[in-house]
């Protein structure tokens, strides 16, 4: 399963944090960032994805974030 988000994150550094947080959160998981697009895209591909989980841990963190359908 893949699921895509837009973001507010525009740092590099804060982008590369907030993946190994996730990846905390979602072992296995292969996560990134594309902050080229103009949605900030953050892709988080594997098994036993929750979207939701997503959403509030970055909200949590100070950060929009929703699913992008």
């Amino acid at each position: 399963m893949v699921e895509v988000f837009r973001t507010n994150i525009e740092d590099e550094i804060v982008a590369n944090a907030v993946a190994r947080e996730l990846g905390s959160l979602f072992p296995g998981a292969l996560i990134n960032f594309d902050l080229d697009d103009c949605d900030r895209i953050l892709r988080v591909a594997g098994a036993g994805i929750v979207p939701r989980t997503i959403t509030e841990f970055l909200a949590r963190k100070g950060h929009q974030c929703e699913i992008l359908e």
